[in-house]
C-alpha cells in the first residue's frame, strides 16, 4: 500500500481502545500491515494459511478481518471509498442509476451441495452471482445463490401451485 493510499484509508479504521484511553493491551501489529495482508490475500486468491511470512501471522490477520467484517467496518470502508471515487469523478456521492446482472459459475466439489444448483440454460453446476453496479462500474450490492435460482421475480398474476 502506498503512503497516499494509507493516508486515504487511515482515518476509516477504528482507533484501538488502548490508544483512546479505554484500557486494554496494545495491539501487536500495525493496522497498515494487517490491511496490506488482507489486500494481498484478495489480490492473489490465497488461503489464509498460505499468507507469506512477510506479513503478520495469518491467524492474527484473520482475527482482525473477522472483527472488522462482523462490526460492518468493511462495508462502511467500501461505501466511503466508493463515495470518494464518485466525488472525484464529479458525480453525486450516491448513485441514481444501477446495472444489474448475474453470472453462473462452476463450483468446486468442496462446495456444499445445499449452496449450489444446476443452471440448465448454461449447463453449469455451481453458483450464481448477482451484481448491482453503478454507472461507473463500482459495486453496490452482491448476492450469491445456487445456480438454479431464477433471475426474474415471480409474476404477480401467477399463483403458486
Amino acid at each position: 500500500m502506498t503512503d497516499a493510499e494509507w493516508a486515504a484509508v487511515r482515518d476509516l479504521l477504528p482507533v484501538p481502545a488502548w490508544m483512546s484511553g479505554r484500557g486494554g493491551r496494545p495491539e501487536g501489529y500495525c493496522h497498515r500491515q494487517l490491511l496490506d495482508a488482507i489486500r494481498y490475500l484478495v489480490d492473489n486468491g490465497l488461503k489464509w494459511a498460505a499468507l507469506p511470512a512477510d506479513f503478520p501471522p495469518y491467524k492474527r490477520v484473520h482475527a482482525f478481518f473477522t472483527r472488522w467484517r462482523d462490526t460492518g467496518l468493511l462495508t462502511e470502508f467500501h461505501d466511503r471509498m466508493r463515495t470518494a471515487v464518485r466525488t472525484a469523478e464529479g458525480r453525486d456521492p450516491e448513485p441514481t442509476a444501477a446495472v444489474i446482472d448475474s453470472q453462473s459459475v462452476k463450483a468446486a466439489a468442496s462446495v456444499h451441495s445445499a449452496t449450489r444448483g444446476y443452471d440448465g440454460a448454461k449447463n453449469i453446476n455451481g453458483r450464481k452471482r448477482h451484481l448491482v453496479v453503478d454507472t461507473l462500474g463500482l459495486l453496490l450490492m452482491i448476492l450469491v445463490t445456487p445456480a438454479d435460482a431464477d433471475d426474474r421475480p415471480p409474476s404477480p398474476t401467477c399463483s403458486p401451485r
